[in-house]
C-alpha cells in the first residue's frame, strides 16, 4: 500500500512537471515541434489577416500566424530580440495584408512599449500529404 502511494505521488509529480518542462525548452526547439510534419514553400511578403486565425511568439525568434492548413513564420529581418511570448503585439497597417515592410510594436501585459520588431518575409508550412 504505501509502495502504491509512493508511485502514485511520483506519477502526478512527473504530470506537474511536465507543462513546466515544457515551457523551459528553448524556442527554436518549440517552434521546430510545431512544424513537425510540415513542409516550408517559398516565402512570401505578404499575408492576408482575414485568413489568420491565431499568432503565437517565440521568444526572441519568430512569429507564426495560423491561417488553417498553413502556419507562416516571419523571423524578423530586426528587432527579434524584441520578441516575448507573453507581450502583445500591435500592428498598424493600412489594407488587409501584413507585409515583410511593416513593424510590429511590442507592449508588456501592463501596456507600456517594450520594442519594435522589424519583419521579414513569411515562410508558408503545410501538412505533408500522406501517401495511401
Amino acid at each position: 500500500m504505501k509502495t502504491a502511494k509512493i508511485i502514485a505521488a511520483a506519477a502526478l509529480a512527473g504530470m506537474l512537471a511536465t507543462p513546466a518542462m515544457a515551457a523551459k525548452k528553448d524556442p527554436e526547439t518549440r517552434l521546430a515541434e510545431k512544424l513537425e510534419g510540415r513542409v516550408a514553400g517559398e516565402p512570401v511578403r505578404c499575408i492576408d489577416m482575414a485568413r489568420v486565425s491565431s499568432s503565437t511568439i517565440y521568444d526572441k525568434t519568430a512569429i507564426v500566424f495560423d491561417a488553417g492548413s498553413t502556419l507562416y513564420v516571419n523571423r524578423p529581418d530586426s528587432g527579434e530580440n524584441s520578441l516575448r511570448r507573453n507581450d502583445i503585439m500591435v500592428t498598424k497597417t493600412h489594407s488587409h495584408q501584413l507585409c515583410s515592410v511593416d513593424t510590429i510594436e511590442m507592449r508588456d501585459t501592463m501596456g507600456f512599449w517594450s520594442g519594435v520588431v522589424f519583419l521579414g518575409e513569411f515562410v508558408p508550412y503545410k501538412k505533408v500529404k500522406e501517401e495511401g
